[in-house]
């Protein structure tokens, strides 16, 4: 399916006119945008649609950007309107935004609004001198366990057999001196230790699904309850599956280092590109991986919650529309189970639902 045709994704903004100083943070000029208190903006999460959230009493109203600028005559072309593109775009590599917040620069300049740790930088490097060693003894292959990465490289004869395959290599790609070969890879170690950062978020969700699966053990007794395990688990591994194959192809770019440096700023294109998708892919997790790992592993009425959560989360991105299970049911389900005395929790503690959340569209 094109992504024109999946009904999960936002329509193209429109393209916003030139940026300007004052678009370079959430600040807007109407009146609506001052008079409201404590607004935020986020992505809805299943239709993708950019909203912005007010508290209107007891009940937080979701008013989607378009509506916002039908509703107060926002034109397309004016500050505000073109401040609504630019974060409607921007919604995708964060959380949410408030006023007063920058624009991910992803937006505005194309450079990621985040850093990878200095040792996702020490494994790129050494992925990649690993990878010249491979070229050089004819055995090239990616290592990208940064455990097996750390063996390798702790070995005393590293450094040394690096410092000659990158003589070697200077001679393959006629350039004066191996110094030129290591400024060409830590020029692309810069670029892939982003993706090695995002790899690393990518264990969380994995980390997750292993702790997922000892809900089959908690709810071995409860027919209707493992069958919903199941289903969980199901999704989760799909999710893991589409990550690792994402991740394959982007290894695939540089699997063959001595084409990858001769091809640097194509690779490296390619790079920041499948860092930004990963980026929008992964940084809607970071709410309820939480949650999962904050959860202890028994049943109860509290993690009969998560899981219905996490299927809310799941369903929409890696289950096939014609299978999607009607969460209303799922919902009900668990409402309907009676109360374990483990569930008994103080008034201040119970968990608000939101359901009935009202929208403006």
């Amino acid at each position: 399916m094109s992504d024109s045709a999946d009904p999960t994704k936002p329509d193209a903004p429109e393209t916003p006119p030139p940026v300007t100083a004052r678009q370079e943070t959430v600040e807007f000029e109407h009146y609506f945008f001052k008079k409201v208190e404590d607004i935020y903006f986020r992505l809805d999460p299943a239709s993708k649609q950019p909203l912005a959230i007010v508290s209107l009493g007891a009940e937080e109203v979701s008013l989607s950007f378009a509506g916002i600028q039908k509703e107060f005559n926002i034109p397309s072309d004016s500050h505000d309107g073109a401040l609504l593109a630019l974060m409607a775009k921007g919604l995708n590599f964060v959380k949410g935004l408030r006023i007063g917040d920058p624009i991910p620069k992803e937006i505005l300049s194309g450079d990621p609004s985040w850093e990878p740790k200095t040792k996702h930088r020490q494994i790129a490097y050494n992925r990649l001198a690993v990878q010249i060693l491979g070229w050089l003894s004819g055995d090239e292959h990616i290592i990208t366990n940064p455990d097996e990465l750390v063996q390798v490289a702790g070995d005393s004869t590293f450094r040394k057999q690096v410092n000659e395959a990158f003589g070697e290599a200077a001679r393959s790609l006629g350039l004066p001196s191996k110094e030129h070969v290591t400024h060409l890879i830590e020029d692309l170690s810069h670029e892939l230790s982003y993706i090695e950062a995002l790899r690393d978020e990518f264990t969380t969700i994995q980390r997750a699904y292993d702790k997922a699966k000892g809900l089959r053990k908690a709810y071995a007794g409860e027919r209707s309850q493992l069958t919903t395990v199941d289903s969980l688990l199901r999704l989760f591994n799909s999710a893991i599956e589409d990550f690792g194959e994402r991740f394959e192809t982007v290894d695939a770019q540089t699997g063959e280092i001595m084409s990858a440096l001769k091809n640097l700023d194509t690779v490296k294109a390619y790079l920041k590109e499948h860092r930004n998708e990963l980026r929008t892919r992964l940084v809607v997790w970071d709410d309820i991986l939480l949650k999962w790992f904050e959860q202890p592993m028994r049943a109860g009425r509290d993690m009969e919650d998560l899981m219905a959560e996490t299927y809310r989360f799941l369903a929409p991105r890696y289950m096939p529309v014609d299978k999607w299970v009607m969460m209303t049911q799922l919902q009900d389900t668990v409402k309907r189970a009676p109360l374990k005395s483990t569930d008994i929790r103080k008034d201040k503690e119970k968990v608000k639902y939101i359901g009935g959340r009202m929208s403006w569209s």
